[in-house]
């Protein structure tokens, strides 16, 4: 990019050369043309030739790493006033898209979208530029993306498209197309997700776009975690976080990766916790001492401290990548995944404080993750009230925090479109509903209809186990088993096949028998003429341990 640039600006070559670097994403060319002339960048002025163009395309450029948020808000920020009533339209329009991009890497996303509808707002022969247009189109639904709105997202989306392939422009049209993965991923339409993250990849693979084929692997992590491939999902956030560091080695988004990673971590780390206690029930269960058997749990438990201190150390490593960049956000994420870390292991005090910090620094507009704190929150007063601490006082207000924290965050959740949010935030407070003596057995039965519209189709996430603890806690409390019992006699199945329905009726039958029975397996086993393994495998299920 070797245009000659005036001390008042830049050429009418250069904006072109811009534009071209956007739409056809050759980030080298951009950064390599930046470089030489930044502090030229960062001394513009309004009334400088095509000052507000040059704005308007190097915020375009915020996500691949060339320029950072904060320079762009910077610059937006000299055009005011006087300044603003003698710009063309035309610059205008890339003003307008600066003004939103730098809102909405701030998280500022309902100010970011008054920008985009303005631009959206205007007639295409007024525009000139489709390809401004269809950016337009793509930030607002980045914006709806982050507000949980993910049809209005994808409308947004569409839109982008028609525009691009109208173009021409195949390389922001896989642009588009990863926004669009990543919204089938939070749609749980994970094939599409993959299949259109994969068309995408396969054009940008050749561009020098290193970010957003950052973007596509750290998509490929999500998925497979949501599908519960684990160590899968590991690999390709690793890879992310490879072609991250090629543009940039503490770039924002590497820091956002290892908070992903953490999270699986934290998710294989409870599949194990579970697996281990499950096979402590089957050796009590069967009365005899397996040297074998204690020594699998001596290694499993390892792994399970190893999973924990991995976690932690991507944590650490999140927050010293975000601090010095006063990345509220990604620090408050980091703060409330090492909650639910401190949660796991009962350090409810800790927890309580991570989940604290997390609701200082997340932006409140971004429900999403205020949902999540919420659900921490109100999960660590619960243990408490539970557990009896501070009992020498009155624990009353305990479960009340618990229970308005949970109303908060389902109020947060059902502001989106996220399914497993919402039913996690219902199983939540649903919860609180069981809890003396506050007990509000209907509305906890409301709660546990509610959520199973998530698992109706045969959903098995890493929510499942909590479901089942939840379904088992809510059905038998008294009179929430006869509704279940009296629907299925009129036929009504809520959408579950006869094998769910055979399964939910063993969750409510065993646990009580197993009660009546002194907690004994053998017993239960001899009663129902069922074998004790299918006892042990719906009480572990259940949460439950034998005496």
């Amino acid at each position: 990019m070797r245009s000659k640039t005036s001390d008042s600006g830049f050429s009418d070559e250069t904006i072109k050369r811009l534009r071209d670097s956007v739409f056809l994403r050759r980030i080298e060319e951009a950064t390599e043309w930046l470089q030489p002339r930044r502090q030229q960048v960062l001394s513009l002025k309004p009334t400088d030739h095509n000052a507000a163009k040059t704005v308007g395309y190097l915020s375009q450029l915020v996500d691949s790493g060339c320029i950072h948020h904060d320079i762009v808000k910077e610059l937006v920020a000299r055009f005011s006033g006087a300044s603003l009533g003698t710009l063309p339209l035309s610059d205008y329009i890339h003003l307008k898209l600066a003004e939103g991009v730098a809102g909405s890497t701030a998280e500022n996303t309902e100010d970011a979208i008054n920008h985009f509808d303005f631009v959206i707002s205007l007639r295409e022969d007024v525009i000139l530029d489709d390809g401004l247009l269809a950016l337009a189109h793509f930030w607002k639904g980045r914006c709806k993306r982050k507000q949980g709105k993910y049809t209005a997202a994808l409308d947004c989306v569409k839109k982008a498209q028609e525009l691009a392939v109208a173009l021409g422009l195949h390389a922001l049209l896989a642009v588009i197309q990863v926004l669009e993965g990543f919204l089938y991923f939070d749609q749980e339409r994970l094939d599409e997700a993959s299949a259109i993250l994969r068309q995408a990849e396969s054009v940008l693979r050749e561009t020098d776009d290193v970010m957003m084929l950052g973007n596509i692997h750290s998509g490929y992590g999500r998925i497979a975690l949501c599908a519960g491939r684990y160590d899968q999902a590991l690999t390709h956030l690793a890879s992310a976080m490879d072609w991250f560091a090629k543009r940039a080695p503490a770039h924002r988004n590497i820091a956002r990766s290892l908070v992903t990673g953490a999270h699986a971590r934290r998710l294989i780390s409870l599949y194990a916790a579970r697996k281990i206690d499950a096979e402590a029930v089957e050796r009590r269960g069967v009365g005899q001492a397996d040297p074998s058997g204690v020594k699998s749990a001596i290694v499993s438990r390892r792994r399970l401290d190893e999973l924990r201190t991995e976690a932690l150390s991507n944590l650490a490593q999140a927050e010293e990548i975000s601090r010095p960049r006063s990345e509220g956000r990604l620090l408050g994420l980091a703060r409330l995944t090492r909650g639910f870390l401190c949660l796991d292991i009962g350090d409810l005090e800790h927890a309580g404080i991570e989940a604290t910090a997390a609701y200082d620094l997340i932006p409140k507009a971004d429900r999403l993750s205020i949902a999540r704190v919420r659900i921490l929150q109100s999960m660590v007063e619960s243990a408490k009230y539970e557990e009896g601490i501070d009992e020498r006082q009155n624990a009353t207000p305990r479960i009340l925090r618990a229970q308005n924290y949970a109303k908060e965050a389902l109020a947060c959740a059902r502001e989106t479109e996220d399914r497993r949010l919402t039913a996690r935030a219902y199983m939540c407070y649903g919860l609180t509903m069981c809890a003396e003596p506050f007990a509000d057995p209907e509305s906890a039965r409301e709660c546990y209809e509610e959520a199973s519209k998530y698992f109706n189709s045969a959903h098995r996430d890493y929510l499942w186990p909590d479901y089942q603890a939840f379904k088992a806690k809510v059905l038998n409390r008294g009179g929430s088993v006869d509704v279940r019992f009296q629907k299925w006699s009129r036929g009504l199945t809520d959408g579950e096949s006869f094998h769910q329905m055979v399964q939910e009726f063993a969750d409510i039958i065993i646990p009580k028998v197993w009660e009546r029975e002194g907690r004994k397996i053998s017993r239960v086993a001899t009663t129902l003429s069922i074998s004790p393994k299918k006892v042990r495998r719906v009480l572990g299920r259940l949460g439950l341990k034998s005496g």
